[in-house]
């Protein structure tokens, strides 16, 4: 390697790269035929079943479950009926729905021209 600096301060790199050593001729293995190799030496895999689990829900739980996917329509129904759960919820929900009309009240702001 060869350095040159001159008087403007740029430096000048030249390199000398000797090529006589020749490339010999390569073999190479084609990519199919790995993967063909790799595939004949895996073991054969085979789908594992998979466990089930069965539960067994309690009365109190079914019961549970009924009220949580119950329709409005129906709790007003079963409310109607006498069923106290139903009137609470009614009673709550009617509380909430208050509350977010009272809310809304006091952040709506009214202009007067």
């Amino acid at each position: 390697m060869l350095i040159n600096r001159g008087p403007s301060a740029v430096t000048k790199v030249k390199e000398i790269v000797d090529m006589s050593d020749s490339v010999g001729s390569v073999t190479q293995i084609q990519a199919t035929e790995r993967v063909a190799e790799a595939r004949a030496k895996a073991p054969e895999s085979r789908p594992q079943p998979v466990p089930i689990d069965e539960v067994q829900l309690s009365s109190a739980a079914q019961a549970a479950l009924r009220e949580t996917v119950e329709t409005p329509a129906q709790t007003a129904k079963e409310a109607g009926s006498g069923d106290m759960q139903a009137k609470r919820l009614l009673a709550k929900q009617e509380a909430a729905k208050e509350a977010a009309a009272q809310e809304e009240a006091r952040n709506t702001k009214h202009v007067v021209a």
